[in-house]
């Protein structure tokens, strides 16, 4: 069933809301239940939680990027449309809303990541772009990041199958230009999508939010040059994070692009050589590990006490705390604690993360 316009623009705009993450949006659903009553609650749940001077993002501006949406012939996907990619879905936490341009249908499709370096050797891109058609010959649609390299490589390996095109800015924005021809190709047959809004130009922030998002529509990520401090292997652990195969593709020990797959090999990930390697990997039985079905603020009362707030944050610490084991150390419910995480974490005196924890 979609979701009702009134209800996609609310989720739009608490999307875009100041200290609202893909964590507390979801938790925002959860708590009340729609996009529209989290909004109604979210300036006084601010000020309950110690935090001040806070107001929506005004209808307006959402407004602004409707039209900047349909101006570029873009499509908007927000969590719980019919529509919404299922494997991103199944992401913990799934991003909020998602721009498209081009063929939205393949971010549904089963799909492979290709990644890798963007000063890439042109033996690696040569990988890359032959992996790229093989995975697409064999029916799949492969993702990347439009980055130069490996990630170009890789998407024009596959511009005749099928392929999306992950962006840190705006789906509007082409980074890099050198990559222009390129991009014109995916919106013709392709797939070109983002969480960031119309207009926006990536910044270094953006690339670690692209990179799960590379990961969760896919099935599996093929790293095939990476050194190793490099977003590729960021991409890779995020594949493994959220249960996803991660293959490897060896390489001298003489190149430092080859210290990331061969570190990831000894970690444990498939080695890649082919595209029978991926077809054995998929041939075993796997599922995903998709997120619980979690109601942390069943029996939460409508009301935090601030004394209650100040007991949760001084339990919290640079490391992550589960929920839970605050709930222990308080003998207090479940419900309680998670609403006044909720509340502590939109006042900006603690960080929600994954899997039901926080930090400050």
């Amino acid at each position: 069933m979609s979701l009702p316009e009134a209800e996609r623009f609310a989720r739009l705009r608490l999307a875009r809301a100041e200290r609202v993450g893909p964590v507390s949006f979801r938790q925002l659903l959860d708590r009340f239940g729609s996009a529209g009553h989290a909004l109604d609650a979210l300036p006084d749940l601010i000020r309950k939680g110690g935090g001040h001077g806070y107001s929506l993002p005004p209808v307006e501006q959402i407004e602004q990027e409707l039209a900047a949406g349909d101006r570029a012939g873009a499509g908007l996907l927000v969590l719980g449309d019919a529509a919404y990619p299922p494997m991103l879905a199944a992401v913990d936490p799934p991003p909020p809303v998602l721009w498209t341009r081009g063929d939205a249908a393949l971010l549904s499709r089963e799909a492979v990541a290709v990644v890798g370096a963007r000063v890439a050797s042109a033996g690696g891109q040569r990988i890359a772009r032959g992996l790229a058609r093989q995975l697409g010959q064999a029916g799949f649609v492969v993702v990347s990041g439009l980055a130069r390299g490996i990630d170009a490589a890789a998407h024009a390996g596959a511009i005749e199958t099928g392929t999306v095109a992950v962006l840190g800015g705006g789906v509007d924005d082409v980074y890099p230009s050198e990559n222009a021809s390129l991009y014109d190709q995916i919106l013709e047959r392709g797939c070109v999508v983002s969480e960031s809004p119309m207009g926006a130009r990536a910044q270094a922030r953006d690339f670690p939010r692209r990179n799960r998002i590379i990961s969760g529509l896919s099935r599996g990520v093929i790293v095939v040059e990476a050194e190793l401090r490099s977003g590729s292997l960021i991409t890779a652990r995020l594949a493994n994070e959220q249960g996803r195969d991660v293959f490897a593709v060896p390489g001298s020990p003489l190149d430092p692009r080859s210290k990331g797959p061969n570190e990831l090999l000894r970690q444990g990930a498939i080695l890649c050589e082919g595209i029978d390697d991926v077809r054995r990997a998929f041939e075993t039985l796997r599922t995903l590990r998709e997120p619980p079905v979690d109601h942390p603020f069943e029996g939460a009362p409508d009301e935090i006490d601030a004394a209650f707030l100040d007991r949760v944050a001084d339990l919290l610490s640079p490391t992550p705390t589960p929920r839970d084991e605050i709930a222990r150390a308080l003998d207090a419910p479940i419900g309680d604690v998670a609403a006044a995480l909720l509340e502590l974490s939109l006042a900006g005196r603690a960080t929600l993360l994954p899997g039901g924890s926080a930090s400050i």
